[in-house]
Formats: C-alpha cells, structure tokens, sequence
C-alpha cells in the first residue's frame, strides 16, 4: 500500500501496531513543547519565557573546575573526585580554552584521559601496588572472545614502544 507523506491518518493506521506510535503527535503531550515554542515578551505567556525553575543553590567551589566557554557560569553541581592534576591536568585547561564545536576541545580532553591512565599506573607504583594490567584491561575476556584481535593489539603495541624507545635512544 503506497501513502503520501502528507496523508497522515494513513500513517499512522499504518504504523498503529508498533507500540508507542505516534505518541508525540500532540503536542500538548510532549515535554519539550514549551520550550521549543518560547514565545519571549508576550505578556501573559509566564510558560514561554524559558526556565520556569529557580537554579539550585551553588555548590562551594573549593578546587579547580574547569568550564565551557559557552557556559558564563559554573555549573550549580558538579563532581569533586578527581580535579585536574599533572601533565592530564594541563592539557584538560589546554582543551577548556576551545569551544565545545572545536577538535582543539575534544581532541586533547582523549589524550587527557589516556595521560592520566598512564599517570595512575605510575601512582601505583609509587605506593608499592603493582598493577594487574592483564585484567584491569579486560585481555582474559578478549583472550576468551578474539585472540587473535588481542594478539594484534599486543604486537602492535610491543612495536610501537620499541619503536619510541630507539628513536629516543637514538638522540641522545
């Protein structure tokens, strides 16, 4: 049966057996009505002026937190168990200078999260724990799963550590 895109009824006859469908046609049913139609400075229209909530009372800022550009304010919460340290820190501030649109935003908040995993390990070491890599990365249920994935994985990265270390043997 062929419908056109402006026969709605038929559509939704069409449609009527899956569970759920058309249930954000009214709009009246829909959480982000009054929002997506803000009408502002219409007098008498208090539900189209955006946030109809007063914001949260400030969480005490006792440590660094790092903001979008986008945002003038800090966030009313926010987490407190891990502030930016070390070499991860610096570039996480280096990252938080770039708009959220930009690869300079995103791009160096990956290589933080991978900096600061070799900084934990390196921690641990510090306080005398050695790390159970093999099942802290999850290889037993990759060796169970892909050997032969994991086996590529290890090789290419025994390879491109060798490879790092000569070249940097090398300049000295």
């Amino acid at each position: 049966m062929e419908t056109k895109t402006n026969d709605l009824p038929a559509i939704a006859q069409d449609y009527s057996h899956i569970k759920g469908w058309g249930i954000d046609a009214d709009p009246k049913n829909d959480p982000t009505y009054p929002i997506r139609n803000r009408i502002d400075g219409i007098d008498g229209l208090d539900e189209y002026r955006g946030n109809t909530w007063e914001r949260p009372t400030q969480q005490p800022v006792d440590m660094e937190v790092l903001r979008s550009i986008e945002r003038p304010t800090i966030s009313a919460v926010f987490g407190t168990s891990t502030p930016p340290s070390g070499l991860s820190g610096a570039i996480r501030r280096y990252a938080f200078k770039y708009s959220e649109s930009e690869y300079g935003h995103w791009l160096p908040l990956l290589l933080a999260d991978r900096v600061n995993m070799v900084e934990g390990i390196i921690d641990d070491f510090k306080r005398g724990h050695i790390p159970n890599i093999f099942a802290e990365r999850g290889w037993k249920a990759e060796w169970k799963h892909d050997p032969q994935g994991l086996t590529k994985k290890v090789l290419i990265g025994t390879a491109v550590t060798v490879a790092v270390f000569m070249f940097l043997r090398r300049k000295k």
